[in-house]
């Protein structure tokens, strides 16, 4: 437990140090086969939230998601852990895919910006 609050009281102090203005990388999305499971913070997926996964980002973070092919935002909270694909920074539920309109792509390339509480 100890060892959770330590690393996220680091995470935090780095984003706000940097920032977390710059990050760009490709985005997904979960298939549909996630729907009802467990997220790695415990809460149930659901497709039609707004969330994401992030693998460094402390759970409840907010991020700005910009698709950088058509400059269409979304902002959602850091639920889960992942992607594990190489080149991939952030995996989106359905529902935040298509706000930026990316469910035909599958992946597409995008800048992640923090957001304040």
């Amino acid at each position: 437990m100890v060892k959770k609050l330590l690393f996220s009281f680091i995470a935090i102090s780095f984003i706000a140090s940097c920032g977390y203005t710059t990050r760009k990388g490709l985005a997904s999305y979960y298939a549909d086969s996630y729907e009802g499971k467990t997220t790695a913070n415990g809460e149930v997926y659901r497709q039609n939230k707004i969330t994401a996964a992030h693998k460094t980002l402390p759970f409840g973070t907010k991020v700005e998601v910009t698709n950088l092919s058509n400059n269409k935002s979304v902002v959602v909270r850091i639920n889960d852990r992942g992607p594990f694909v190489r080149g991939r920074i952030i995996d989106l539920t359905k529902a935040a895919a298509k706000e930026i309109e990316m469910v035909g792509s599958g992946v597409t390339k995008v800048k992640i910006r923090y957001k304040k509480k």
